[in-house]
């Protein structure tokens, strides 16, 4: 009994200083100075001619000639893929988003309207 004691107040004291440190923290959705960051960081070999936010900020696509660079929102922070544009070009939006289909997941983009690709992009 007081082997199990000692563990339920370890898994409580750890419990509670996870909270303490806040490891989960909200991310902030993207602006036009972040995502310019984000991008540098993440594709530092590329410089985008075009990019696009989402409408609600948890991602992004910007063009850099036949490659679309890709940044969604996924726990508390962002993950950087690329692309063919062609792939991104033939998306057909539904209910006001566009799903984009990478390797290893399906981030969905909100769009503002239900034109695709936007002028920002073309």
């Amino acid at each position: 009994m007081i082997q199990l004691g000692g563990s339920v107040v370890a898994v409580a004291l750890l419990v509670a200083f996870v909270r303490w440190l806040g490891v989960a923290r909200p991310t902030p959705p993207l602006d036009a100075a972040s995502a310019k960051a984000l991008l540098d960081v993440e594709f530092p070999d590329h410089r985008p001619k075009a990019t696009w936010i989402a409408s609600d900020g948890a991602g992004l696509i910007a063009r850099d000639g036949e490659l679309a660079l890709v940044l969604y929102k996924r726990g508390d922070g962002y993950v950087a893929r690329d692309l063919p544009w062609s792939a991104v070009a033939s998306l057909k939006p539904t209910s006001g988003r566009v799903t984009v289909r990478v390797s290893d997941a399906r981030p969905t983009f909100a769009v503002s309207d239900d034109v695709w690709p936007p002028k920002e992009l073309a």
